[in-house]
C-alpha cells in the first residue's frame, strides 16, 4: 500500500504573510471545516476501536492513551476529563506523553524518537492483556508510538491507532487504527491544527461513547460528575429538581447528604 503524509503536503494557501487578520481567520475556519466530514469517513473505524474499548473495561481493562507532543497532549486531557465528568477512577483512563509529564507543558527534544521509552511507561502502570492501549500520532510515524504499539501487539494487549495519513506504518501497526484524513494544514506542517482537531473529536467520540454504555450517563445528563466546584453543584442540583419534581433547597440537602446525583435520585424517598 502507498503511504502519502498528506499532513505535510504544502498549504493550499501561500503568502500568509500578506493577508488580512479576516482572511487569515476565514482561511483558517474553512479549512477547520472539512475535519468533521473526514471524521464522518472514519465512524466504520471509530466504532470497532470504541467497540474494543468498551469490551476491555467492561471486563476490568484500563485505556491508555499514548502519543508525542500535541498528541500526547490531547489523549492526557481526554484522560483527565473522564474523572470529574463520569465520575470514573483517575487509573480507569490514562494518559501517556513522551518525555514524561514535563513534556505536557514544554517540548522535549527527540523525545519522540525514543523507541522503548513507551513500553517502558507502560510498565510503570502494569500494564496487561486485560487493557487496550491507542497509539495516537498525526503523521502516523512516531517512533515512540509505533515501537510502543508493537510491543503491546507481542504481549497480547489490544491495540488501536488515531492518525491523520492513509496507510501510514503505524495504522499498520495497529490492530484497530483509524484515519482521519484531513489533508494539508493552514500553516505546512503544523498538524496541531486540523490534525490536533480531528483527533480531539475522535477522541471526544471513544471516551464519551464508551462512557456511556458503561452506563456512567442517565438519560442525557452526567449524573456520576464530581461536584468539584460550585457551576458543577448547581448543575446537579438542577438535575435532581428537574429528575425529582423537587425544589432547590431539597435537591441541595439531598446532593450534600448523598454526594451523587445517582445516589441521590436512587435513595430519595418522599
Amino acid at each position: 500500500m502507498t503511504f502519502t503524509k498528506t499532513t505535510e503536503q504544502d498549504s493550499k494557501y501561500n503568502h500568509l504573510e500578506k493577508m488580512t487578520v479576516s482572511q487569515l481567520l476565514t482561511n483558517i475556519n474553512n479549512e477547520d471545516k472539512t475535519v468533521p466530514l473526514a471524521v464522518e469517513q472514519a465512524l466504520p473505524q471509530i466504532e470497532k476501536l470504541t467497540q474494543q474499548i468498551v469490551e476491555k473495561l467492561k471486563t476490568g481493562g484500563r485505556l491508555f492513551y499514548i502519543g508525542a507532543g500535541t498528541c500526547g497532549r490531547l489523549g492526557i486531557l481526554d484522560a483527565s476529563e473522564c474523572p470529574p465528568t463520569f465520575g470514573v477512577p483517575h487509573e480507569l483512563v490514562v494518559g501517556l506523553i513522551a518525555g514524561g509529564d514535563y513534556a505536557i507543558r514544554k517540548a522535549v527534544e527527540f523525545a519522540e524518537d525514543a523507541t522503548n521509552q513507551g513500553w517502558l511507561d507502560l510498565q510503570e502502570h502494569a500494564i496487561s492483556h486485560k487493557d487496550i492501549v491507542v497509539g495516537i500520532a498525526a503523521s502516523g510515524t512516531t517512533p515512540y508510538v509505533i515501537s510502543t504499539l508493537e510491543k503491546c501487539n507481542e504481549n497480547n494487549i489490544i491495540t488501536g491507532s488515531i492518525s491523520c495519513n492513509k496507510n501510514s506504518p503505524l495504522s499498520s501497526t495497529a490492530q484497530f487504527p483509524i484515519e482521519v484524513v484531513v489533508g494539508p494544514e493552514f500553516v505546512t506542517g503544523s498538524s496541531r491544527m486540523k490534525a490536533g482537531t480531528a483527533q480531539k473529536l475522535v477522541l471526544n467520540m471513544l471516551s464519551t461513547a464508551t462512557m456511556i454504555q458503561l452506563g456512567k450517563v442517565k438519560g442525557n445528563k452526567m449524573v456520576d460528575m464530581q461536584l468539584s466546584n460550585n457551576k458543577l453543584v448547581d448543575r446537579g442540583e438542577k438535575m435532581l429538581v428537574a429528575a425529582l419534581n423537587i425544589d432547590q433547597t431539597t435537591a441541595s440537602t439531598l446532593l450534600q447528604k448523598f454526594g451523587s446525583v445517582r445516589n441521590a435520585i436512587q435513595n430519595y424517598k418522599p
